[in-house]
């Protein structure tokens, strides 16, 4: 598979024309019969619909014979049936199509969805969400609009281009070499777009995904921006990027003009040839003028559709480049779920001589040496940058470790297996998403055999089932997208709710706290502590009071454990936790009075 985009992003892979087409054949394969009735009404409908132009060129040589109105009768009643009966048959054989065409379409997004699902968190966070994120939006709506729209159109187009050369060869096979004298122009004109189109449109999904991911990046680390004061250098990426996006949309726009004009001319050529053809045929008696009438109605006719169909190419270029990055994700083999060949006999963590470096040769973590016992709920703890979110991370196994290993409950983590892993240690941090539909399902993504009962008491265990009783339909209120929109403490409550569940040895928390607001802060640092209880506890310390509740403080700076002890401990020693400690006090008067008290 292919690869493309920014030079500093391994993107998600991109489908060949192989692969994709492939892909197309294996989805289809099962719809065979459906495919065959839906193009066995199409050709059907657009057969009859050809009998429009010999029909009007007969009532012209009744007209020129002067057989009176009598005559134009039957004619014109064939007329009105040939119409409805094409009318009838485009319909439902377009519905057929579009049918189809969905079907193909939520099998690959079902196909789709279940192989991002599978993709390892290091190789998404490589890739970026925005790149992700483009493809389950942005590919998969231009796909679905060509389903919709252009596939029925570009079907319906090309049985009418096929069938109307067919007419014009019966009417008089010279009318078809004339009507053949704008074929080189068009064959010429659609090379000339498919040389220049498919590089722009591949271009500009990946540019789209690349300026998605920016936004992402500025939107959702606003606060990070802003306390750096890197808000300048935020709109001048984001204003590249669009830039970027732009300038590949207005190139598109100006390869769609120059091939409209060329189209236009074939056109010209065509009509031409066929009215001329038609006047030398009448001259010299081969055809009647109700013959060359039909011929000349069959090369009108053939505008619209092959426009249309030539048009089409511009959506399936667009459409062609989403399903190649979509089928690049679908087409990627799913790892094996099953169980390692170690099984973890507690929750102790031991992390030794660990490094990891997300960039060669610029190393996060150095020489990394941890040991936490089971039932021990320790805090990282450490200025921006020091190494504590990627540590945490590493121990929940969303990264690898460049060098070293990581051992959970005596068993070797990289031995567990994912499934392994998912039992033994889940991380939980400030992004929750809280899924459309029943709160109940929300919570069951934990543990989906659990009963009502027990979902109430996970709730009761980390004080939310207050609210959630408190809700217009308790457990059954449907939230997320469209539903009951929940406070981002309360979104909290129920990751917190699900740990509870999942009853993991291992739980990590990463700043799950930092974006709840002061008075949120304390209820979820209290609820956190109780769905700790009874497992080994990681907390990446946003606020450091967190730290002064815990049983130990690990200190991590420029990628080294420097210090570890009790918040007592450290405080005394005056190293690096106490100078971040007394400027953490400096800031927020009477907090060092307070801190061991209540928390906060």
């Amino acid at each position: 598979m292919s690869h493309a985009g920014p030079a500093d992003r391994a993107l998600l892979p991109t489908a060949t024309g192989a692969e994709t087409l492939a892909a197309l054949r294996a989805l289809l394969r099962g719809h065979r019969l459906l495919a065959v009735t839906a193009v066995s009404v199409l050709v059907t409908g657009t057969g009859i619909g050809l009998l429009t132009a010999p029909l009007l060129g007969h009532v012209v040589d009744l007209v020129v014979e002067q057989k009176g109105s009598r005559a134009l009768t039957v004619p014109l009643v064939l007329l009105v049936v040939v119409a409805l009966a094409r009318g009838a048959a485009t319909a439902v054989g377009s519905a057929l199509v579009a049918r189809l065409g969905e079907t193909v379409l939520a099998a690959l997004r079902e196909r789709f969805v279940e192989r991002a699902l599978h993709l390892p968190l290091e190789r998404v966070e490589e890739a970026g969400s925005g790149d992700l994120v483009s493809r389950v939006t942005g590919d998969v709506s231009m796909i679905a609009k060509s389903v919709r729209q252009a596939l029925p159109e570009f079907t319906r187009s090309a049985f009418t281009i096929v069938l109307t050369f067919v007419g014009l060869a019966v009417l008089d096979w010279r009318f078809l070499l004339a009507a053949l004298l704008a074929m080189p122009v068009q064959v010429l004109a659609a090379r000339w777009y498919l040389r220049r189109a498919a590089p722009v449109y591949a271009e500009h999904r990946v540019a789209t995904g690349a300026l998605q991911h920016q936004l992402l990046d500025s939107v959702g680390g606003v606060r990070t921006v802003r306390a750096f004061r890197l808000n300048g250098l935020h709109v001048d990426l984001v204003e590249q990027r669009s830039r970027t996006a732009v300038d590949l949309a207005l190139r598109g726009i100006h390869v769609v003009t120059g091939f409209f004009s060329r189209l236009n001319l074939a056109e010209f050529i065509g009509l031409s040839g066929v009215l001329v053809t038609g006047f030398v045929l009448v001259e010299n008696g081969s055809v009647s003028i109700g013959t060359a009438t039909a011929a000349a109605l069959y090369f009108h006719s053939l505008f619209n559709p092959v426009n249309a169909a030539l048009f089409l190419l511009d959506d399936a270029q667009s459409a062609g480049a989403s399903l190649a990055r979509l089928v690049g994700v679908s087409d990627l083999a799913v790892p094996a779920d099953t169980d390692g060949r170690e099984v973890p006999v507690d929750g102790a963590v031991k992390v030794s001589s660990l490094d990891y470096a997300y960039v060669p040769g610029r190393p996060v973590l150095r020489d990394v040496d941890l040991e936490v016992a089971g039932g021990e709920r320790i805090a990282l703890v450490g200025a921006s940058g020091a190494g504590k979110t990627t540590l945490a991370k590493l121990i929940a196994g969303v990264h690898r470790p460049s060098g070293g290993t990581i051992t959970l409950g005596g068993a070797d983590a990289g031995e567990l297996g994912p499934a392994g892993m998912r039992r033994t240690v889940s991380l939980i941090s400030q992004e929750i998403h809280v899924f459309a539909g029943p709160l109940a399902d929300d919570l069951r993504l934990a543990r989906p055999e659990a009963s009502d009962d027990e979902l109430r008491a996970a709730l009761s265990k980390v004080d939310a089932l207050s609210w959630v009783d408190a809700l217009p339909d308790g457990l059954a209120t449907v939230v997320g997208e469209g539903g009951h929109r929940l406070t981002v403490t309360q979104a909290q409550h129920l990751a917190l709710a699900r740990l509870v569940l999942a009853d993991p040895p291992i739980a990590i928390l990463d700043e799950a706290t930092a974006d709840a607001g002061s008075a949120g802060a304390r209820l979820l640092e209290t609820a956190a502590l109780k769905a700790l209880e009874g497992r080994t506890g990681l907390v990446v310390a946003h606020r450091l009071p967190q730290a002064a509740t815990a049983d130990r403080v690990v200190v991590l700076d420029g990628g080294r454990v420097v210090e570890t002890g009790t918040h007592e401990e450290l405080v005394t020693t005056g190293g690096r936790y106490a100078e971040l400690w007394t400027a953490w006090s400096d800031s927020r008067p009477g907090i060092a009075r307070r801190g061991n008290e209540d928390g906060d």
